[in-house]
């Protein structure tokens, strides 16, 4: 089924904001932590010794069908978060056909930050930064 959710972007803070809205609105973490060390390795963005442990994925259903998912985003990975650039809108269609056509009309006049893709995860993933500043991640579990 397709869902709608927010995605939050910590500075190494994911466990601990996510341990405080778990507090907040109860419930468990869906499918658990993962972090990076669980990664495959990935040369062209290899993750430092002292990133191991951060938070890779995260999610926790909130309230009327809600998620709210996160991630650290560490500096030594290129990422420089701000207030605003912390948020995504996580989009997860049905099919691929959906995806693909979601994600095209959202880089209109966008800049895409990753490509539509297979990832190891086993999603077709993408992220994009629409023509208003507003952040999007396309993730369709469709198998290709």
């Amino acid at each position: 089924m397709a869902r709608v959710s927010t995605y939050l972007n910590f500075p190494r803070q994911t466990e601990a904001a996510f341990n405080f809205y778990r507090q907040v609105f109860g419930g468990e973490f869906t499918g658990g932590i993962h972090r990076f060390k669980d990664a495959p390795p990935n040369p062209s963005c290899p993750t430092a010794p002292a990133d191991a442990e951060l938070v890779m994925h995260i999610e926790l259903p909130i309230l009327a069908g809600h998620v709210l998912m996160g991630a650290d985003a560490p500096e030594s990975m290129g990422f420089a978060l701000t207030m605003g650039n912390n948020i995504h809108l996580n989009l997860e269609p049905d099919t691929r056909a959906e995806a693909l056509r979601l994600f095209q009309a959202l880089s209109e006049g966008g800049r895409i930050l990753m490509p539509l893709q297979d990832m190891f995860w086993g999603a077709y993933f993408g992220n994009v930064v629409d023509r208003f500043g507003v952040h999007w991640m396309v993730n369709c579990n469709e198998p290709a």
